[in-house]
């Protein structure tokens, strides 16, 4: 060829041992197809590149794809398979699909299965290489078996079991056998698999926090204690004003507090309404008593006298209200003098 092309591939430092051992045997077979190969243990580089000599321009890339499959360690037995017409190779990240760690490992453990029965069944049914290493899985086959391995390790990741696609391919292993139906749909003949999913609790519109509005600018800077003084204006007064008027607002507390005292002190002597009603019930009783029984007055009253008020008792009445404002007099008196 007229033109070199060169290839690089860095690997990890756990294959440096098994590189640098099986080194001279990769040598030996790219240099079949005259294609030179080189190994820098200072960086962790693999690098392929073109000779003159080199006759078919595809080698170059089986080549690249040889040392990407050693990287990501694949023995030397399986991976120069690659340089053979019809086989091709291709790395599938698992890496960023699932990001809780735990999870990742215990999804990646059921592709590969127990004592690798899994896997050991996915190269079966697909005619094909399959390798898993850390966040990747190496597979090698023809373009057909590439994808139905691409699509299985794709969907465990996704919480989706290989079993479920093993299922299917057995199946259809089994249809392509009979030449009736190879022209047919075979929907009907593969298991439809429905997606269980535990009844999650459902929250209420109610209990839905409704998310606010943001705004594109920013918020208005928030006044300071200052700004507000000055706004109300007390910022300008001063410290004497300031104190006549606490002293106001004390003065006004005071008269208020004063002003209800009073109420509740003239409360105490307000009739309530349990007492009149039993004063009512006393005077009723009265009213009937006269009603049954006429006093003497009402009598002299229905003898034709002219005048209702007996006099003689309004007389008596007076007399007893004069000696007892007597008697609070002398009382009076001798209080005020009491050495006398």
């Amino acid at each position: 060829m007229l033109e070199e092309s060169s290839f690089a591939c860095l690997f990890p430092q756990y294959r440096e041992k098994y590189l640098k051992e099986v080194w001279p045997e990769v040598k030996r077979v790219l240099g079949v197809h005259f294609v030179k190969a080189e190994l820098d243990l200072i960086e962790g580089s693999m690098t392929v590149r073109t000779t003159k000599k080199t006759y078919d321009p595809y080698i170059i890339l089986k080549a690249r794809d040889m040392i990407k499959l050693l990287a990501r360690s694949v023995p030397i037995a399986q991976a120069k398979k690659i340089l053979d017409d019809g086989m091709f190779c291709d790395i599938i990240k698992i890496g960023g699909i699932v990001r809780n760690k735990e999870k990742f490992v215990k999804r990646r453990q059921r592709l590969v299965g127990p004592n690798g029965s899994t896997l050991k069944a996915i190269e079966l049914l697909t005619n094909s290489y399959v390798l898993v290493q850390g966040q990747t899985v190496s597979v090698m086959g023809s373009p057909k078996s590439i994808k139905l391995v691409q699509r299985l390790v794709e969907d465990c990741m996704k919480n989706i079991h290989p079993v479920y696609h093993i299922k299917e391919l057995m199946i259809k292993r089994e249809l392509e056998k009979d030449p009736a139906l190879a022209k047919e749909n075979w929907e009907r003949f593969l298991p439809q698999f429905k997606k269980r999913n535990v009844a999650r609790k459902t929250l209420k519109k109610s209990q839905i926090k409704k998310r606010k509005e943001k705004s594109l600018f920013p918020p208005e800077q928030t006044p300071r204690k200052e700004d507000l003084l000055m706004e109300s204006g007390e910022y300008f007064v001063t410290e004497e004003q300031t104190q006549m008027k606490k002293a106001a607002e004390i003065l006004e507390k005071r008269q208020a507090k004063t002003a209800e005292r009073k109420r509740n002190r003239q409360k105490a002597f307000e009739p309530s309404e349990q007492n009149s009603i039993q004063k009512r019930m006393k005077g009723g009783g009265k009213e009937q008593e006269s009603r049954d029984f006429p006093s003497s007055s009402s009598q002299g009253a229905l003898n034709g006298d002219d005048n209702n008020i007996n006099a003689q008792a309004l007389a008596e009445k007076f007399k007893i209200r004069e000696k007892k404002r007597k008697l609070k007099a002398r009382e009076d008196e001798g209080s005020a003098h009491p050495l006398l």
